[in-house]
């Protein structure tokens, strides 16, 4: 594969935030914790919705003021923390605010409250959004009959032709979105009705009827029904990879992203870093889709001296696309010197940062071959990495 055919983006993921609203206080639930902190499996709702949007270098997040420092304890660092209005379209406009300025063009608008939703259905949105579409939602088209009700008792019919359950994300380019709520201070029932008033066609892709929100004491029992489901029901890949590099002139190395002094450098085609190598040949295992030498050829000039996180992003989107999560990855660096446990902590977050997952998803350590062989000899640095990735049914 030549390096114009590599794969890339239309809509690169690091101009799309995501806006997260969890600012209500959802009375329906009749509980006295949110609905959005309360627990589905081993998570909070909230944080199953967060991560399910782990590819995205920008996640804002609308919080009730009296949430804040529970939320600063559960979610703080990883995410952009914005305190919530009266409304939600209030709670909406500050996130937006915060976003203006920022190089960020696109953002999803996400209920905090639908923790399941699917990488296919926000594939879809970004998709319509990279295709030209200045608004675009999940819906999904409504089957049943539909009755008009009071007191018990049927009072009516209505006419079920082209209506749709709407969902989330909506997705819609920055500068629309934030001049629709400025235009239109009072509360609206989504952002799609803003827009929809400005006059912009919304385009609608599949929903997935799994993408519930919370809103009933029922629906959380649902989900974790649909949960447990899903666990039973994954498809579970494994990969591994293996990488080595000779030691020559130079005042440093980098290693899992992090430039390490030492008195020696690394030789190799791009960077040389060879626990990044390893990892990004790890995530194509598990993919069968190769290694980097197809993705990224060494005989193309254009990768001399890259930067690795270049091949690894790649790499990562490539599982996103696919319709996969990362599991874990665990990395391991043989060499005498340099000694790696000082950095280990600082690699870790760098590679959970390039790849979008949560650092507790990464392990990084070292080990050395006792003085054997050309590791032993500081010969130069080897690398084995593990990658699982798991994509539900």
């Amino acid at each position: 594969m030549s390096a114009e055919t590599v794969p890339r983006p239309a809509l690169p993921r690091h101009r799309i935030a995501v806006l997260i609203t969890a600012a209500g206080r959802g009375t329906r639930m009749g509980s006295e914790v949110p609905k959005q902190w309360l627990a589905l499996g081993d998570r909070s709702v909230l944080a199953r919705s967060i991560a399910a949007f782990a590819g995205f270098d920008r996640i804002v997040v609308t919080v009730h003021p009296d949430d804040m420092d529970h939320t600063i304890g559960e979610l703080g660092g990883r995410v952009t923390l914005v305190a919530g209005g009266a409304t939600r379209s209030d709670s909406v406009r500050a996130g937006l605010e915060v976003l203006e300025g920022s190089g960020i063009t696109h953002v999803l608008i996400h209920d905090g409250a639908r923790p399941l939703v699917s990488p296919a259905t926000i594939g879809a949105v970004v998709e319509a959004l990279a295709e030209g579409a200045e608004a675009a939602a999940p819906g999904i088209a409504v089957t049943d009959a539909l009755w008009r009700g009071a007191d018990g008792v049927v009072t009516g019919f209505a006419d079920r032709a082209g209506l749709y359950r709407a969902q989330t994300p909506q997705g819609f380019a920055l500068p629309v979105i934030l001049a629709a709520h400025r235009a239109a201070p009072e509360a609206a029932p989504d952002d799609v009705e803003l827009v929809q008033r400005q006059g912009l066609a919304v385009r609608i892709v599949p929903g997935d009827e799994d993408n519930l929100k919370i809103t009933w004491p029922g629906d959380l029992e649902r989900a974790g029904r649909i949960l447990r489901m899903r666990g039973t029901n994954m498809d579970v890949r494994l990969g591994n990879g293996y990488d080595v590099h000779a030691f020559g002139p130079g005042d440093h190395v980098w290693l899992c992203g992090v430039q390490v002094a030492h008195d020696k450098g690394l030789v190799g085609h791009s960077d040389a870093d060879v626990g990044m190598h390893a990892l990004t040949d790890a995530i194509y295992g598990a993919l069968a889709q190769g290694d980097i030498g197809r993705h990224f050829p060494p005989s193309d000039p254009q990768w001399k001296g890259a930067a690795s996180e270049i091949f690894l992003r790649h790499a990562a989107e490539l599982a996103r696309s696919m319709g996969y999560r990362l599991g874990n990855a665990d990395v391991t660096l043989v060499c005498e010197r340099p000694k790696i446990g000082p950095h280990a902590g600082a690699m870790q977050a760098r590679l959970a940062a390039i790849m979008g997952v949560e650092p507790d998803r990464v392990s990084v350590k070292a080990t050395t071959s006792e003085r054997l062989g050309f590791t032993g000899r500081e010969e130069g640095v080897a690398s084995i990495a593990t990658a699982t990735l798991i994509r539900e049914a």
